[in-house]
């Protein structure tokens, strides 16, 4: 049988000291003389004691719950950027509460669960999620992050992302750098923030590029089977694009395998470039050229903002966004 738990009564008694002396020396900020601080640590280095988070919460206000909402757990990225903002908060000794918007619920419902469990802060991890959302939880009272979200000259939350339309116009560059003149995007649902974005950014760069033609199609998701029949009812429909830019990393691999399907090679016949650069992009079998999202540094600056937040429900929205980079791998042909 376990242990019973050492109470904070039993650090009292063994330092000598009031209950309310160890509420305070375990809470942050709270007065306590040095003298009887070293007594209750002592102490509670001796009986193993380990302050109660709950009790912690009713003394601070504070429950250290940061919800991370998202709506794409389909998508395999997903995993990696949840993996990533997990182990962050939890190193900064804060417990994600993750939220998952894919089974329809809607806004409120989620603003309001999280208001029940008092999160301290909200960390909103997708590029579909409405810009309104985020707007609910700050409605709340809530420091909220959006995280992959929009651009935003005058960010009324704060945004931690890329610029959509700069990534989309390097890829249209990268391609164009490559001798490609008959380009393609190929995005995710047309309703989606980036996906308008990426789209725009591409357009704008062929355009400044004389015999450069694009189209546009979308699937109805980010996922690999959206992006596998997507391309083939392209390749159903043609004549087919000399490159396409997905606007997705598992777009990409969604259209390769059609491709494949087909008896297409890449890049000799055709050519893809994705968006993201998630693991599975490194994959030998796959070795897919993409635009790189700097997911590492978004999350921890993501993370740095909302703890930020939550001491100073007082600071301006802050936007900061990240540089896109090609990563070369082998579904381009080499330069012109």
């Amino acid at each position: 049988m376990a242990a019973k738990p050492v109470t904070l009564r039993e650090v009292a008694l063994q330092a000598g000291v009031s209950r309310s002396a160890v509420s305070r020396a375990f809470t942050p900020g709270a007065s306590v003389s040095p003298r009887t601080r070293a007594a209750i640590e002592k102490a509670a280095a001796e009986l193993g004691y380990s302050p109660s988070v709950l009790a912690s919460a009713l003394t601070t206000g504070r429950t250290k719950m940061i919800g991370l909402v998202s709506n794409n757990f389909h998508n395999p990225v997903f995993l990696e950027i949840f993996d990533q903002f997990t182990r962050g908060l939890q190193d900064r000794g804060l417990r994600p509460l993750l939220v998952n918007l894919s089974g329809g619920m809607d806004g409120e419902t989620a603003v309001e669960m999280l208001r029940r469990y008092s999160v301290d802060g909200v960390i909103l991890a997708s590029s579909t999620l409405p810009a309104e959302l985020a707007l609910r939880f700050r409605d709340a009272g809530i420091p909220v992050v959006h995280s992959f979200g929009r651009r935003a000259d005058r960010p009324l939350v704060n945004l931690v992302g890329v610029d959509n339309r700069a990534c989309g116009g390097l890829a249209a560059r990268t391609l164009v750098d490559r001798g490609y003149r008959r380009i393609a995007f190929l995005g995710g649902p047309e309703s989606a923030t980036s996906t308008e974005d990426r789209l725009a950014g591409f357009r704008d760069e062929a355009a400044r590029h004389p015999g450069v033609t694009v189209t546009a199609s979308f699937a109805e998701a980010y996922s690999f089977d959206a992006g596998r029949a997507e391309m083939q009812r392209l390749l159903a429909a043609g004549p087919l694009a000399e490159a396409w830019f997905c606007g997705d990393d598992v777009l990409s691999i969604g259209a390769l395998s059609a491709l494949a399907d087909a008896g297409l090679k890449v890049p000799q016949d055709v050519g893809i470039i994705g968006f993201n650069d998630m693991e599975m992009a490194r994959w030998a079998n796959i070795n897919l050229t993409t635009i790189r999202q700097p997911i590492a540094e978004i999350i921890a600056a993501s993370i740095d903002l909302v703890v930020a937040a939550v001491e100073d429900e007082d600071l301006p929205p802050v936007l900061r966004l990240f540089d896109c980079s090609v990563v070369e791998r082998g579904t381009l042909k080499p330069r012109a």
